[in-house]
């Protein structure tokens, strides 16, 4: 009896050795990156969109479609179909509200949330969206209070740094992977005359969890996982979370980013300034009156090197980092004036309310009124871009670089987009004849 209650105590002893050395293994294991995880997976949510489709129904569906609609088309009926979409997303505040990027919610007739593995789907609702910055805010539309990450800071990023990209591809769990940032600044061209400047690091961002947030070795938020560059093997870029915080109010206030209004008339620099500066920059050509500009002191002949630290090299560089920023802003201007270089810092503004109409006239030479269904050429300057090309009064603007545009309001909110951008492509109708043009 005496042995057998010394062996149940020596392997009681044994079991709680063994349960010790557990535990203190397991507490080593429990590192940086597990304490950051463990603090910003709760609000990493799933994001599953529907968008419903209607065309014209045919019996040879993929074969002549267009010459059967030609003949048939009002005795076809229309066919609906869903096609499905998935990305992930990051819960910013407790109401609910989401950031995400563009592309995973765009065109979207319904979209969900998935918070966990538990939950099941919620509805969402957008509430905000830029396209040019690849960035939307959804509020899940059931009240509640949500796990959430709040917004942190990305300008004090170090090359080298441990980062950590996190997804909800499937709704099903977390996808989780590691990196180390070896850009701070990566300058990427995103379309035609639009480039953007995105943090590049090596953990691995997929379409399933595009949308979802980068953090830190602390659990803080300093980017939204961008797939962009399908060919880029091992490769990951993420939309700074400064620049998502700039436009953050405006998305949720206005459901749109308003167009920040600085003043400057840019130029290219010509080739002998890069040559003996090393670098580029955007020359002021001219300083629009009661602007920004001219009140923080900016001259004509005065190049800009940098905004925000960010270099500048052309227009579609200026114009691009531009279009991150909004009326409630400061910008830090690098300028260099003769041989002196100096910072400016300047409180931008919103656009002036005829600002887009007169830019109109003064780089393309027309201006227009409203007409019925369509907008009309009123007047086109002599010797202008417009007059050179042919364009007369009484001629109808009904596209914009592809976009229908059939109101003075919707030709400013597309002109707001394109501000600095050149050339645009124009389609004018005369006598039931339509053209596409390119001015300047």
């Amino acid at each position: 009896m005496v042995v057998l209650k010394y062996c149940r105590t020596l392997l009681t002893v044994q079991l709680l050795l063994l349960l010790l050395v557990s535990s203190g293994l397991a507490a080593d294991r429990r590192n940086a990156v597990v304490e950051a995880v463990a603090k910003a997976r709760g609000a990493v949510v799933n994001i599953r969109t529907e968008q419903i489709i209607r065309r014209q129904g045919s019996p040879f569906f993929g074969f002549g479609d267009s010459i059967f609609n030609q003949f048939f088309g009002e005795m076809l009926a229309p066919r609906t179909y869903k096609t499905q979409a998935l990305g992930s997303g990051v819960i910013i505040d407790h109401r609910g509200y989401i950031l995400t990027n563009a592309h995973v919610i765009d065109k979207a007739s319904k979209i969900f949330v998935a918070l966990s593995e538990k939950r099941k789907e919620l509805e969402a609702t957008l509430v905000g969206q830029d396209n040019r910055l690849d960035l939307a805010v959804l509020k899940i539309a059931k009240n509640g209070n949500y796990p959430f990450l709040k917004p942190g800071h990305s300008d004090d990023l170090m090359l080298g740094e441990t980062v950590i990209a996190i997804g909800n591809p499937l709704g099903l769990g977390h996808s989780i992977t590691t990196g180390i940032i070896s850009s701070t600044q990566r300058r990427i061209q995103v379309a035609e005359n639009l480039t953007s400047i995105f943090i590049q690091t090596d953990a691995l961002i997929n379409p399933g969890n595009s949308g979802g947030p980068l953090i830190n070795i602390n659990g803080e938020l300093i980017g939204i996982n961008t797939a962009i560059a399908k060919q880029a093997q091992g490769i990951g870029f993420s939309i700074p979370i400064d620049t998502a915080s700039r436009v953050l109010n405006d998305l949720i206030k206005y459901g749109r980013v308003r167009r920040a209004y600085l003043g400057v008339i840019p130029v290219e620099v010509g080739a002998a300034f890069v040559r003996s500066h090393g670098s580029g920059g955007v020359l002021v050509e001219g300083i629009e009156n009661d602007s920004p500009a001219e009140t923080a002191g900016l001259r004509e002949a005065d190049v800009i090197l940098a905004i925000d630290d960010v270099p500048v090299a052309s227009i579609e560089q200026y114009y691009s980092l531009l279009q991150s920023y909004t009326p409630d802003d400061h910008l830090r201007l690098l300028v260099l004036r003769g041989t002196k270089e100096f910072d400016k810092t300047i409180a931008l503004s919103a656009l002036p309310e005829t600002y887009v109409l007169s830019y109109t006239r003064r780089v393309f030479g027309f201006t227009l009124r409203q007409g019925r269904d369509a907008l009309i050429v009123e007047k086109v300057d002599n010797g202008s871009p417009s007059d050179r090309i042919g364009i007369r009064p009484g001629d109808l603007i009904v596209k914009l670089d592809d976009h229908d545009i059939g109101t003075l309001t919707g030709f400013e909110q597309l002109m707001e987009d394109r501000l600095g951008r050149l050339p645009l492509s124009f389609t004018v109708v005369r006598d039931n004849q339509a053209y596409l043009v390119e001015l300047p």
